[in-house]
Order: structure tokens, then C-alpha cells, then sequence
């Protein structure tokens, strides 16, 4: 999903975490799904659980889209 002069500027740690996600991402019927798999432990403790838009948030870091990575999966 990420060029390779992009992947070269992230840590081994970065992109094993960022390649669980696009997977969960490619699971996940919706963008909220996935976000409540990715979240489920730490969702608890938030005072609004917007899991959807906290994943956004994570994938926009990596100038990642989630019809991007849905839209991948099927090409």
C-alpha cells in the first residue's frame, strides 16, 4: 500500500502494526467494524467511542484512505 521510498522511512515496529491494521481493515465489512476489532480494549476507557474516526485518524498518518485499502483489496 505504501511506496517503498514510504516504507523505508518507518520503523520495522511501524509497518508490522500498520500491515495488522490493513488487514483488519480488509476484514472488516465497514470502516466502524473495524475499528471496534482494532479498539475493543481501550474503547472502555474513552468518554466517546468513535472508533471509526479514531481508525481514520490512524490510517490518515500514512496517508492511507480506507476506500483506498478496501478498493486495493479488490484489484
Amino acid at each position: 500500500m505504501l511506496s517503498d521510498k514510504a516504507k523505508e522511512k518507518l520503523d520495522l515496529f511501524d509497518q508490522s502494526q500498520l500491515a495488522f491494521v490493513i488487514r483488519v481493515c480488509r476484514e472488516s465489512a465497514t470502516l466502524s467494524a473495524a475499528g471496534r476489532k482494532l479498539f475493543a480494549a481501550t474503547r472502555e476507557n474513552r468518554k466517546t467511542a468513535n472508533d471509526a474516526d479514531r481508525l481514520r485518524k490512524y490510517l490518515a498518518r500514512f496517508d492511507l484512505e480506507w476506500q483506498t485499502i478496501k478498493h486495493a483489496e479488490s484489484a
